[in-house]
This record gives structure tokens, C-alpha cells and sequence, in this order.
């Protein structure tokens, strides 16, 4: 075999390797991106399966007031609601009242605590709830609510007044009131 017919054969074994490996390597994408598809797939189908139901996450809204709340919440809101509509008569207010109904929001919320917690999240969190550190949390968190919003405001009062002194001392040609 002359020099010839050896570059002949090493290109055509070149060819033929590098054949192989596009082929190798072709299979392993596609083994790799079948992979891929059915592992996420997997893992989707089992956040599906996996999801709280609907009784359990409105048990879970239920013990913790969520409709009550949202009520109370609508209360505060609506003396602002009232300045939209000035004309309105106390009537026309109270019959408004009567057409809110708590649970469309405690609806509208589950599928949120779905996307976000298991059955096992929810049954843990609901059983926690039914002993008596559980029930004195929820009937606890109107007044710690209450009282954290207090020594929020205090809070950010101190944090103003400190922005405030220090502007006035790093910078006295700045106007702050």
C-alpha cells in the first residue's frame, strides 16, 4: 500500500468516525431531549397529582377567617369607595353590602394555594390549626396584626425623622420640612 492509498483510507476512516459520531451523537440529543420532555413532564403531572384539593384549602380559608377578613377588609375600604360615588344613598350602600360575598374571593384564592402548596403542606398546616397553639395563633392575629401595625408606624416615623436629620446635617442648603 503506497502513501496514496494510505491518505485515501485515513480520510475515508476519518469520514466514516466522523459519520459515527454525528450519528452518536444525534441519538444521545435525542435521547437527552426525550429525557428531558418526559422527566418535566413527570414532575408536572406530580405537581398535578400532588396539588391540595379544593376541601382542604377552604377548610384551611375557614379556620383561618379568609372570608371574615376580607369583609372587614372591604369595611375599611369603603368610606374611600363612598367618595367615588358621593350621591349615593345609605340605602343603595347597604343593598351594595349585601351583594358581597366573601366567598367569590375565598374561590378565587384556592386555586393560588394550589399552584403553591401539596396536600401534605395544606393537611399539616390545617392539622396545626385544630390543636391549641393553632387556634390561639388564628385568634390571636386581629390584635398582633393591630398592635405590629402600630409599631410599624412608629417605626417609620423614627426612620423619617433620622433621614431628616441627617439631610439637614449633610446637607443644610436642603429644604426639608
Amino acid at each position: 500500500m503506497d502513501q496514496s492509498d494510505r491518505y485515501c483510507l485515513d480520510i475515508e476512516l476519518f469520514k466514516m468516525t466522523e459519520a459515527l459520531m454525528k450519528n452518536l451523537l444525534m441519538k444521545n440529543t435525542v435521547v437527552l431531549l426525550l429525557s428531558l420532555t418526559f422527566a418535566t413532564f413527570s414532575m408536572a403531572e406530580e405537581a398535578k397529582t400532588n396539588n391540595a384539593s379544593v376541601e382542604s384549602v377552604k377548610e384551611l380559608m375557614d379556620k383561618t377567617g379568609t372570608g371574615e377578613m376580607a369583609v372587614q377588609a372591604m369595611n375599611q375600604m369603603l368610606p374611600v369607595i363612598k367618595q367615588m360615588v358621593p350621591n349615593a344613598s345609605d340605602q343603595f350602600w347597604a343593598e351594595f353590602m349585601k351583594e358581597v360575598n366573601p366567598e367569590d374571593l375565598v374561590t378565587m384564592i384556592i386555586p393560588i394555594y394550589q399552584r403553591h402548596f401539596s396536600q401534605e403542606d395544606i393537611d399539616a398546616v390545617n392539622a396545626f390549626y385544630d390543636t391549641k397553639a393553632g387556634k390561639n395563633f388564628i385568634n390571636s392575629q386581629p390584635l398582633i396584626m393591630q398592635e405590629s401595625m402600630i409599631v410599624g408606624q412608629a417605626w417609620s416615623q423614627a426612620i423619617v425623622q433620622k433621614v431628616i436629620a441627617k439631610a439637614q446635617t449633610e446637607m443644610p442648603q436642603a429644604a426639608v420640612e
